[in-house]
């Protein structure tokens, strides 16, 4: 594939990529940076694309981590501004086990949620949060679209109720 035709594909997806990028950030300065990112990562490995592979979901792995890589950044960076009074051994000691076990906690709660859902439900909820499209999706379950679509909105609703506690306004 020439950079061309990559370039062409990745800006058919620039669209939902920002929309994503907004779910992460909730700023849309910080959404439209993230993008850039992503893109610009995108556009250097490019050579690791490989044809056939769902590029809407490999961009979307790729805004992921650049997400996740930047909030740990940011977190070392806030870490060297701590004053030294407030570090003691009991105070970080506290702090790590409270972070651990609520980390923990939450993603074994959100995967029990997830295992706990109907197969029918999970499955295409499961892929379409990686990236797939509906139309992807129902060819690969032989489903008809509009199924598929119910099915993830069910899914949704299901797992807001089982993890109600995590929802903030």
């Amino acid at each position: 594939m020439t950079t061309n035709e990559f370039a062409k594909k990745v800006n058919l997806h620039v669209g939902s990529l920002r929309s994503h990028a907004l779910n992460f950030t909730k700023n849309l300065e910080d959404a439209n940076d993230l993008l850039q990112d992503t893109l610009l990562k995108a556009t250097r490995f490019a050579r690791n694309y490989q044809e056939g592979t769902n590029i809407k979901g490999w961009l979307f792995v790729i805004m992921k981590n650049t997400f996740i890589n930047s909030y740990h950044k940011s977190v070392r960076h806030r870490a060297n501004f701590v004053q030294e009074e407030d570090i003691s051994d009991a105070h970080l000691f506290q702090t790590a086990s409270k972070n651990e076990v609520i980390t923990t906690l939450g993603l074994e709660e959100i995967n029990s949620a997830l295992d706990r859902l109907p197969k029918q439900y999970s499955v295409p909820f499961v892929k379409y949060f990686e990236g797939y499209k509906y139309e992807e999706i129902a060819r690969e379950l032989n489903l008809p679209v509009g199924t598929v679509k119910t099915h993830i909105h069910q899914a949704r609703v299901i797992l807001k109720k089982k993890l109600k506690h995590y929802h903030t306004d």
